[in-house]
């Protein structure tokens, strides 16, 4: 039962992730106005905005000019509530479980924005890391030590890495590492690291070699990041990792 509430509630907030990707690049509030067509600026309406189902039974349309909806609203909110389901699974009603969530969350909304823009937004970050704030002070997961050591090594470590590669990685990226950091501790970002590293490096290969990309042609890291980090709580959970 529990499982499929943390379903429901993924897709929930997989709508307001949605939402989020769509408004925060542009400037625009995330809570004003409420939902609207981003063609002809029509208020959508409940039945037009029910997680998955509405994308489904509208074929992929807006109902009210029939422009074709992006499959990324049924994706971004699938996506949302496997995730959330997972790491349910793995922590349970844990103090872990919140500042998890509210990780995960941001990750979804950086990646998708870093992915189609290139861009880590900094109100996104400076709003991680006040959320982070406070639910180490709500449910403290790990001591302070490690959270300052977490910070300062995710972003020390790829800015680092941003020197010897002469402007290869980005303040964005480097920042978002930090944030990273201070939810999950220096152990976690730096297996992280290693991992969205690990996949980034493997798909900009294989992009190079199939002429998809060139050698110089700039890749997001955020969502190779991001995937490093879910694939360490992942691993976490199985004893792999620390």
């Amino acid at each position: 039962m529990l499982y499929a509430l943390f379903f429901i509630f993924g897709l929930i907030i997989g709508s307001f992730l949605n939402v989020c990707i769509y408004r925060i690049p542009r400037g625009k509030s995330v809570v004003h106005p409420p939902s609207y067509c981003e063609s002809c600026g029509t208020r959508l309406k409940p039945l037009d905005i029910i997680p998955v189902a509405s994308w489904l039974f509208l074929h992929k349309k807006c109902r009210y000019c029939g422009t074709n909806i992006s499959s990324q609203y049924p994706l971004v909110e699938l996506l949302t509530a496997v995730l959330f389901v997972f790491i349910f699974h793995y922590l349970g009603l844990s103090n872990s479980l919140l500042p998890y969530l509210l990780l995960t969350s941001l990750l979804i909304i950086i990646s998708f924005i870093d992915f189609k823009s290139f861009l880590v937004p900094n109100k996104l970050i400076i709003s991680g890391l006040v959320l982070g704030f406070g639910t180490h002070l709500i449910s403290p997961t790990i001591d302070w030590q490690n959270i300052i050591l977490g910070f300062l090594v995710g972003g020390g470590v790829l800015y680092v890495l941003a020197i010897l590669s002469k402007g290869g990685i980005g303040g964005g990226d480097i920042k978002l590492a930090a944030m990273i950091g201070f939810y999950l501790g220096w152990q976690k970002i730096l297996q992280g690291l290693f991992l969205g590293a690990l996949i980034g490096s493997i798909f900009g290969l294989v992009m190079i070699i199939t002429k998809k990309a060139t050698r110089n042609e700039p890749i997001p890291f955020a969502p190779f990041l991001s995937l490093g980090v879910i694939l360490t709580l992942f691993l976490s959970s199985y004893g792999i990792f620390y």
